[in-house]
């Protein structure tokens, strides 16, 4: 039990103000879908979080920070370069339940890889050797952080300034891909 209940703890603190908490925003926003949004924040987190924790149960060493941090920085450089390309006027996207949840599950996955929460799963599932009860604990921990947002982003979707909002992320997904890089070169 103190497993799932520290990291939980640690993972919905974490969360707060992360990239995929402002990607959770981001995808509410243009599907304004949010129930196949949150299901899908689980299915990805879920899995992802039961290859970090089993990862860092079976390998935990093998893999050296700045390996890590060069990995982040080359994936956050493409978060800000996908996020700055607009949506195509001309051809709106299909704003079904089904498209909302893969596209969900896709870039909720690949945002994870290599995120402050995922590394903290594979961290604390290395110290408790619980393999359920951190995984459990770290979904959990990042619904509940992502819960309102998801929400709010659906209710304010239609008054939300979406082209600053663009901007905006990908200049912080640029700032903390410059962070990284420079973290993987400084070692």
């Amino acid at each position: 039990m103190q497993a799932f209940l520290v990291t939980f703890s640690a993972v919905a603190l974490a969360e707060m103000g992360d990239r995929t908490q402002l990607l959770a925003l981001l995808l509410a926003a243009r599907y304004r879908r949010p129930w196949p949004i949150l299901a899908a924040i689980a299915v990805a987190t879920l899995f992802n979080h039961l290859v970090a924790g089993g990862l860092g149960i079976l390998l935990a060493g093998w893999l050296s920070p700045r390996l890590l941090d060069g990995i982040v920085a080359a994936g956050l450089i493409a978060m800000a370069g996908w996020t700055l390309v607009p949506d195509d006027p001309c051809e709106p996207p299909q704003m079904t339940a089904k498209s909302a949840f893969l596209t969900t599950l896709v870039l909720f996955f690949l945002t994870e890889i290599g995120d402050k929460t995922q590394i903290a799963t594979a961290a604390l599932a290395a110290a408790y050797n619980d393999l359920i009860g951190v995984v459990a604990g770290s979904t959990l921990g990042m619904l509940i952080a992502d819960l309102p947002v998801v929400f709010v982003g659906n209710a304010f979707a239609a008054r939300l300034p979406l082209k600053l909002i663009r901007f905006c992320a990908a200049g912080l997904f640029g700032v903390l891909a410059i962070l990284f890089a420079v973290k993987a070169i400084a070692g």
